[in-house]
């Protein structure tokens, strides 16, 4: 990976972030310069590992910079010799990192009880989920329930997917890039 490719997106994030800073602190001895070192090397504990974007099924490419010591993901490229993205990448897969390491991005089941979100167990997640659709189809029938797909599934999960939906007895089921 070249040590001076960066994409359009976290440029523009590092920009801002630049120019907030010296609007914060101007030119006093909280920042300094870059040692010669940290610009050649910025992340001397990185490691570039060849990895799949898990935005969709299609499989594009990613070269991603992790740092060994912390296994953080750190920044991102595109593999130029991948067979399925050639190089390229949806607007998603460029911004699979930001997506990733998100502080809204959930990590876990979450219930709103009287107005506020609490954490809850996958089990009683699964559960409580599965109780309220059988209670939908016993109260209002199969076809009260809409199944959409994901761009992420594979033809097999797909397949599978579709099986679901007709062993609950509908035929409403459609695919997110639709809607």
């Amino acid at each position: 990976m070249s040590q001076s490719s960066i994409g359009r997106r976290s440029f523009l994030k590092l920009a801002a972030l630049g120019a907030g800073a010296t609007a914060a602190f101007g030119n006093n001895e909280t920042l300094r310069d870059a040692t010669p070192e940290e610009i050649k090397n910025p992340f001397p504990n990185s490691v570039t590992k060849k990895t799949i974007c898990s935005i969709c099924s299609a499989g594009c490419g990613i070269l991603a910079e992790v740092d060994e010591k912390s296994n953080t993901w750190l920044r991102q490229d595109m593999a130029v010799d991948h067979p399925i993205s050639q190089g390229s990448h949806c607007c998603k897969g460029i911004d699979q990192i930001d997506l990733t390491k998100s502080k809204m991005r959930l990590k876990y089941p979450l219930k709103k009880v009287n107005g506020k979100w609490e954490r809850i167990s996958w089990e009683t997640a699964v559960n409580e989920i599965g109780d309220k659709m059988m209670q939908i189809r016993k109260e209002d029938g199969p076809d009260s329930v809409e199944f959409l797909g994901s761009a992420k599934f594979s033809n097999e999960q797909s397949y599978y997917f579709r099986k679901f939906a007709a062993f609950w007895g509908s035929n409403n089921i459609d695919h997110v890039a639709r809607i």
